[in-house]
């Protein structure tokens, strides 16, 4: 199965503007609203939060829209944040 050519929800056909959302689009979709919330739940905009822990801020504008997945080493990271904010925002400030 190719997640990026798999439809998860077709296009409505009665709406010229819609389009076809594939698996991989709906992962994406909800890896980028849980980085939103992280963020949100620290109180930090997307500047702050990319300061603090590390990860370039187009990275993560393009995270949280959707565009593309965080490498499996980021995601690992978003996890140690998500678990231990003081203690990453330490490390990366060494």
């Amino acid at each position: 199965m190719n997640k990026e050519t798999t439809i998860a929800i077709p296009a409505d056909p009665d709406d010229p503007e819609d389009f076809d959302v594939s698996v991989a689009g709906m992962e994406r979709a909800h890896m980028g609203r849980r980085i939103r919330r992280l963020r949100n739940r620290l109180g930090l905009s997307q500047d702050e939060f990319a300061r603090v822990y590390g990860i370039p801020v187009s990275n993560i504008r393009q995270y949280e829209i959707g565009r593309h997945m965080p490498p499996p080493a980021v995601r690992a990271y978003l996890k140690v944040i998500d678990a231990e904010p003081e203690a990453a925002a330490r490390a990366v400030a060494g």
